[in-house]
């Protein structure tokens, strides 16, 4: 998904989440950030829990781990490990939960994330009454401006799938400004006023990647897709940098929150970057950020002149390039008409020509390529340029990546593998999509969609995510959905497309060792080894043995970031 950022505040809403230590204090003021995050202490601390699952396969499941200085000090019974620890070694008994290493989600938004906790939250409504009653009521801080945000709807849900139009909105905002933008991100249902203010009129020409949907009079329905929402993006006010610092400073907390210890971010502004940068800077970020620069905007000119950034916690070595929209929308590019709508192919956002030309430029500065393709022609494009590209440049060992690679024919699942691409992959889009996905491209391209063993029989390797805010970020409802592509009721029967679900192992190292090596990080994270980064999360379930049904009811007990606990849901 490309997330696009239309705004929101957050006023006082920071004040009641939690810290990041899970306990009562303080927030800081919102343009300080999250908060001087305490570094690794020198003292040892030994965690002791019912089960440690390490992921290493010399000692896959231990009874206690040593933390010092922010590395895994030793693993092994609790005995051995207080021999390795010594004498003065803090003690900390987690009882009976179960320990994984870092889970990282390997494809969100962080700024996404975090103005969609403070807007109008339109997910799960399931009429377009509701929807309106939810803007009807919306709170202060989803006002930009004179504009109301907010995000999250998703017309399949309802009983009436058509797309809803302006004339829903006019009824109730006649003079104010309003854009909620669809839980995918790739369309935008606005009201008549957004539409003037916008320049937005009958005789307004498609761009190119995007279309006005039009009624039969040909008047704008209030409906943009992918490309066409840039034309209501350059009429909005910006986030004030209060607005902007609050939203992110939410964003990371929830993360911990969740039991991420941390996030590739997909497609970061340079405003985004920049912020985050000063924050790490200044020791403020409890999360892991693998940040890919956003490659689709004027932003990029200022990240291939600056090239590639390291610092303590923040990471900046990938592109995110964004090809076509989603299926959901009908933006997703298909070789083949839409099943449910015949005579339309999607969009493609770039012409094959300039998706090439960005991807040789920065490949050539040394950036991973990471290209979001959805529909089965999206994925075929991306696959020939990545291949030939890489070649060009010598970046063959680049592990560029293919974020999400939802619909595929069988030819480009064996090029996929055999170029040693990464497949991006996010479980929930499969269970949130399985109610009309087939709609869209029928009974035998469905049959190359969200197929994760498919990927995985090719040799790529699986990085799994949530693509939040479009999802949760939750990343129990991950492993849920991996595990069974079903519902939260256990539906349908079986799983849909149940051949193609993770064993509980497959699912957990998804997030983990597949994260770790998609962000060139296997030999820091991903496992729980002695001299490896100290990051891991005690949940109250096994996620690999436990019934699966067991995972959405879960909770997520400690989150440990380099050493230090970033989240915890429990008083010492």
């Amino acid at each position: 998904m490309t997330l696009r950022r239309l705004g929101g505040g957050l006023l006082g809403a920071v004040l009641l989440l939690t810290s990041l230590v899970g306990c009562a204090r303080r927030v800081p003021p919102v343009d300080d950030g999250p908060g001087p995050v305490p570094p690794p202490t020198a003292t040892t601390t030994v965690y002791v829990a019912q089960r440690i699952r390490t992921l290493d396969p010399a000692k896959p499941q231990v009874q206690a781990l040593a933390v010092k200085d922010g590395k895994v000090l030793a693993t092994g019974t609790k005995d051995e490990v207080l021999a390795a620890a010594g004498q003065d070694a803090r003690v900390v008994d987690l009882g009976d939960v179960t320990v994984v290493p870092g889970l990282t989600d390997a494809h969100g938004h962080l700024a996404g994330l975090g103005q969609g906790l403070v807007t109008v939250n339109l997910e799960g409504v399931d009429s377009k009454s509701e929807a309106l009653e939810r803007v009807s009521s919306a709170p202060a801080s989803a006002f930009q401006g004179e504009w109301l945000l907010g995000r999250g709807w998703d017309q399949n849900d309802w009983q009436d799938k058509a797309f809803p139009s302006r004339a829903d909105l006019d009824s109730r905002f006649p003079t104010r400004p309003v854009a909620l933008s669809r839980v995918d991100g790739h369309a935008l249902w606005v009201n008549g006023e957004a539409l003037r203010r916008a320049g937005i009129t009958r005789d307004t020409k498609d761009p190119a990647g995007g279309r006005i949907l039009r009624g039969a009079d040909g008047e704008p329905t209030g409906i943009l897709v992918d490309n066409a929402m840039t034309l209501i993006e350059a009429v909005l006010p910006p986030a004030t940098d209060e607005q902007h610092a609050a939203q992110l400073t939410a964003a990371l907390q929830r993360g911990a929150q969740v039991g991420l210890t941390g996030v590739h971010d997909a497609g970061m502004d340079l405003r985004t970057f920049r912020l985050l940068q000063r924050w790490d800077k200044q020791g403020k970020l409890p999360l892991r950020v693998y940040a890919m620069a956003d490659g689709q905007t004027g932003d990029r000119e200022t990240y291939l002149k600056d090239g590639p950034y390291e610092g303590r916690m923040l990471t900046l070595r990938a592109v995110k390039l964004t090809l076509d929209g989603a299926l959901g929308s009908r933006g997703a590019a298909l070789h083949q008409d839409y099943s449910d709508e015949p005579g339309h192919r999607g969009l493609l956002l770039l012409t094959p020509e300039e998706y090439e030309a960005r991807v040789r430029a920065f490949m050539a500065r040394g950036f991973q390529v990471c290209t979001h393709a959805i529909g089965d022609r999206a994925n075929t494009v991306v696959l020939e340029v990545l291949s030939r590209s890489a070649e060009a440049t010598g970046t063959q060992d680049g592990r560029h990546r293919v974020e999400h690679a939802q619909v595929m024919r069988a030819e480009d699942f064996e090029r996929l593998g055999r170029n040693n691409f990464i497949a991006s992959v996010q479980p929930t889009h499969a269970t949130s999509d399985m109610p009309w996905a087939e709609a869209r491209v029928g009974a035998e391209r469905i049959r190359g969609a969200y197929a994760w063993q498919r990927l995985k029989a090719s040799g790529a390797v699986l990085a799994l995510g949530s693509d939040f805010p479009v999802e949760r970020p939750d990343v129990l409802a991950g492993l849920y959905a991996a595990r069974t592509r079903q519902d939260p009721r256990g539906q349908p029967e079986g799983g849909w497309y149940g051949g193609q679900r993770l064993s509980g192992e497959e699912a957990l190292e998804g997030f983990t060792v597949g994260a770790a090596y998609a962000s060139f990080a296997e030999g820091r994270r991903g496992r729980l080894q002695p001299g490896m980064d100290a990051d891991f999360v005690a949940l109250s379930v096994d996620p690999v043995d436990a019934p699966a049904s067991e995972l959405p009811g879960a909770q997520v007990r400690l989150t440990v970031v380099a050493g230090v606990e970033v989240f915890r849901a429990f008083q010492r």
